[in-house]
């Protein structure tokens, strides 16, 4: 089992930054490929980025190719999402997800494990 918990979301104005953390416990975090989605109002839940547990493979969704980092500290249990030049199309709810696999994957159905979700709030 693994539990992960997001913090880090808030309210910023278009152009800003934030950096999104989940930190992870249970089962050994290096296991396992992470993953970021987000879901915003009346909207399915849509892959944003993801990396492989060793960090050698990484993903990003297009919308956010260039503006966001996803990293990991495995000392810490925990992996970031860094979220440059923001735009109010970034609003939604952002989950962090673990997979049960060395391998990331853009599909959310192969995630084993979410974490309940932080705000993130673009204002323009």
């Amino acid at each position: 089992q693994v539990q992960l918990v997001e913090s880090g979301g808030g309210l910023v104005q278009a152009g800003g930054s934030l950096r999104l953390s989940c930190a992870a416990s249970g089962r050994t975090f290096s296991s396992y490929a992470m993953g970021w989605f987000r879901q915003a109002p009346g909207k399915e839940r849509e892959f944003v980025a993801a990396q492989s547990w060793s960090g050698a493979r990484t993903y990003y969704a297009e919308s956010v190719k260039g503006r966001f980092t996803i990293s990991r500290d495995t000392a810490k249990n925990t992996v970031y999402l860094q979220m440059n030049s923001l735009k109010p199309e970034d609003t939604a709810v952002y989950y962090c997800a673990a997979r049960g696999s060395t391998s990331p994957s853009t599909n959310s159905y192969e995630y084993n494990y979410w974490g309940q979700g932080t705000q993130v709030t673009v204002s323009s």
